[in-house]
């Protein structure tokens, strides 16, 4: 099936990854470069479609609609603040690190809620899932 949408399979897959649902984009990554795509271009589909996807619970954050933020991500308002406790200190640039499995999407939402600048998290945490994507493509290209 991943071979018959190809690199908007990616792009869609790498999106929601980044947002609501659960699952690792690095997967779909692995999928793509297997089916012969370029390892590049399947590393700037997947960074940009999951650098959307991160901006998109930024811009939830932003909103601070408690009850869309519980309901969406399944956070608590207490988890939230503690998260932005500690980014606060490190302001956008933490962003750099909100692909991480588990924290990612409560980093963005909490850069959002703070009302941080969208263009600098947006760099940052594009930046830092260009950064993880490439270097899984370049693991991937030596097998």
């Amino acid at each position: 099936m991943l071979e018959s949408i190809g690199l908007w399979g990616l792009f869609i897959g790498s999106f929601l990854a980044s947002t609501v649902l659960p699952f690792s984009s690095e997967a779909l990554l692995l999928g793509c470069i297997a089916l012969g795509n370029n390892v590049w271009v399947c590393v700037l589909v997947a960074s940009i479609g999951n650098s959307i996807g991160g901006m998109t619970s930024f811009g939830i954050g932003w909103l601070g609609n408690w009850k869309w933020i519980e309901r969406i991500f399944k956070v608590k308002r207490e988890k939230l603040e503690s998260i932005q406790m500690k980014i606060n200190r490190y302001k956008a640039i933490a962003g750099f690190f909100a692909w991480l499995p588990f924290v990612g999407d409560l980093i963005a939402i909490a850069l959002g809620f703070m009302r941080l600048s969208p263009w600098k998290c947006c760099l940052y945490m594009t930046i830092g899932r260009f950064a993880r994507f490439a270097a899984v493509g370049i693991i991937l290209s030596f097998f």
